[in-house]
């Protein structure tokens, strides 16, 4: 089994109050390999962010979210169409996209796969599908028949959605799971729980067992990106701020910090992985 490079980027989710120097350097100061973030659809903003990230030694991941702010399906297309075209532009290692809804229909939703998979084709960057409540992927059983139309599909795994949807860790889906790892191109290293997409503190010894779910999970999609000989494992801590961090009533105090929790998901990760 060949070693791979595992890169881990910081989430910009969280951070966006902060000056593009400022962040950089907090990125820099916590040891991340690169940024993942949705870029700007001003032309000299985008670069002006990609030529800091390239200048500080950075990796990027594009991210493309923004189309939860369309639910009719022609508004959606266009949005995608164009948030998807700007991120390539940047020429980041690949695009993680947030697709489609769950109740578009499959023809729908898969006129959006076909659309992501003719941009990616005209610029030679990779478009990954993040598992996502709300999207086309957001149930377990939303997203097997897709798997099956579209073998080359390729996914961000981020489980901790699925805990939320089925209200479990997934203990009788693993037949399911076992369909699903193949596609899997990044994982979005966050813990979720059978309440939630995010548990308040990873480390607590009351969240040990979503912990290990997780771990398990990413153990066995990292070990078949290796045996398929995948020279770069891409993962993203990616706790997020308030109201994903809960809080306090009536004063809104957060319980915990996302990018402490970040920071510290990324020296479990660098511990556990990097060989």
């Amino acid at each position: 089994m060949m070693n791979s490079e595992v890169l881990i980027f910081a989430p910009h989710w969280g951070s966006a109050h902060l000056s593009r120097e400022a962040f950089i350097n907090k990125v820099l100061e916590a040891g991340f390999d690169g940024i993942e973030m949705s870029l700007p659809m001003d032309v000299a903003e985008r670069d002006a962010w990609t030529t800091a990230i390239d200048d500080a030694g950075l990796k990027l991941i594009a991210q493309q979210w923004e189309t939860v702010f369309h639910s009719d399906f022609a508004a959606h297309k266009q949005a995608l169409a164009d948030l998807l075209r700007n991120a390539c532009a940047a020429k980041p290692l690949f695009v993680n996209t947030h697709t489609g809804k769950d109740f578009y229909s499959q023809a729908q939703n898969n006129e959006l796969l076909d659309l992501a998979d003719e941009i990616a084709g005209e610029t030679g960057v990779a478009i990954v599908h993040e598992i996502h409540r709300s999207r086309f992927s957001g149930h377990p059983m939303l997203l097997l028949p897709y798997l099956e139309q579209r073998p080359q599909l390729q996914l961000n795994a981020d489980l901790s959605h699925w805990c939320c949807a089925c209200e479990s860790l997934l203990e009788d889906q693993a037949h399911i799971l076992e369909k699903v790892f193949p596609h899997v191109l990044h994982i979005h290293a966050r813990v979720g729980h059978s309440q939630g997409p995010q548990v308040n503190d990873f480390r607590a010894p009351e969240h040990a067992a979503a912990l290990q779910q997780h771990l398990s999970w990413w153990d066995a999609i990292i070990s078949q990106q290796r045996a398929s000989g995948k020279q770069q494992i891409t993962l993203t801590p990616e706790f997020g701020p308030s109201p994903y961090t809960q809080s306090l009533p009536y004063t809104n105090q957060v319980v915990s910090d996302a990018w402490e929790l970040n920071v510290a998901m990324l020296q479990l990760l660098r511990s556990r992985y990097q060989e």
